[in-house]
């Protein structure tokens, strides 16, 4: 890989010459402007605009712009003899743990490889310390005509570094979060546990850029002189109406579509659907409808006779008790005393 910077690390006293090397590389697919009419290519040219004519590269330089217009030209020897020591070195001024850093401060990441064989024993020290250590180190460092802040970690055997913004450059997301006073349920809760139990993990190797090849299939397609293959429908968006309908679904598409239900899932995940085919015809709901109403009066002349002859029962009752109360009452016989 080709260095884009040379200079060394600066740990303590020891010093570590290094090449810095692009860690990344974008593979999106680039498009030039032409003119529609012709297919001509559309060129940009560098004008004077005080001469009103196009200047080679070799006459262009650089300068600042003052508030009120006026041009201050900066040279590179101008640059060059600023008093920053981090012109030419990766200078290391703290150790920290990896969570300390905030994602939204990383920039473009670089490796860092060891210019020389005398530069590989402090190289592999400092892999080795960071290994231990299981911290990242922070580092100022120049280039391209500014002095940035940077991490350095270890990845498999080699030292990446990071750039990383200044933290006066991370925008405080004031206004952002919706300004509604909203609500979230346990079991919508759940339910999004359950979605994310069930999408589960995922090997980020096998992921790739669908857009750029459909694009590359599309290029290939029209060079070639064929009619390129018409697009799947996009997925139907609009505003969700029902969450908990939402995430019920989003949670049986995520299983049927991963063949297995993940295990610990919430039964409040599932919810019953009835297929349309089950439904009952016109025929058996009349005749459903019709059994309902023979139970019905079966049920309530069972209730009759049971309560006529409740009644039937007290009235004899009754009757006995009245009889008793009006017999006479039998007065004792005294018995006769015998001389």
């Amino acid at each position: 890989m080709r260095s884009i910077w040379n200079g060394a690390i600066s740990f303590g006293l020891v010093s570590i010459p290094i090449k810095l090397v692009n860690a990344t590389e974008s593979h999106s697919v680039s498009f030039r402007q032409i003119h529609t009419e012709d297919g001509g290519r559309i060129r940009y040219r560098k004008v004077c605009e005080l001469e009103d004519r196009e200047v080679a590269q070799a006459e262009i330089g650089k300068a600042y712009e003052d508030a009120d217009g006026t041009m201050i030209p900066i040279t590179d020897e101008d640059l060059a003899q600023l008093p920053i020591p981090t012109a030419k070195t990766i200078e290391i001024v703290a150790f920290v743990p990896a969570d300390r850093i905030d994602p939204l401060q990383m920039d473009a990441a670089y490796y860092l490889s060891a210019n020389g064989v005398p530069a590989a024993k402090p190289y592999t020290l400092l892999r080795e310390a960071l290994k231990r250590s299981r911290k990242v180190a922070i580092a100022k460092y120049a280039l391209r005509g500014r002095e940035r802040l940077g991490m350095l970690r270890v990845v498999d055997d080699v030292i990446a570094m990071h750039g990383l913004l200044w933290p006066d450059e991370i925008r405080v997301p004031e206004g952002v979060a919706p300004d509604t006073s909203v609500t979230v349920s346990d079991k919508e809760l759940d339910l999004a546990d359950a979605l994310m139990d069930t999408l589960g993990e995922v090997d980020l190797a096998d992921l790739h850029d669908d857009y750029r090849e459909a694009v590359e299939e599309m290029i290939t397609a029209k060079a070639s002189g064929e009619r390129p293959a018409d697009s799947p429908s996009p997925a139907p968006s609009g505003k969700v109406l029902d969450l908990m309908a939402a995430l019920e679904k989003s949670v049986r598409d995520a299983q049927e579509s991963r063949g297995t239900e993940p295990a610990g899932a919430r039964t409040a995940a599932k919810a019953e659907v009835t297929p349309i085919s089950s439904r009952a015809t016109p025929k058996q709901t009349t005749a459903r409808k019709s059994t309902s109403k023979t139970t019905k009066k079966t049920a309530t002349a069972k209730k009759t006779a049971a309560s006529t002859s409740s009644a039937k029962k007290s009235t004899q009752s009754a009757k006995k008790t009245a009889a008793k109360k009006a017999a006479p009452t039998k007065k004792a016989t005294p018995r006769k005393r015998t001389a």
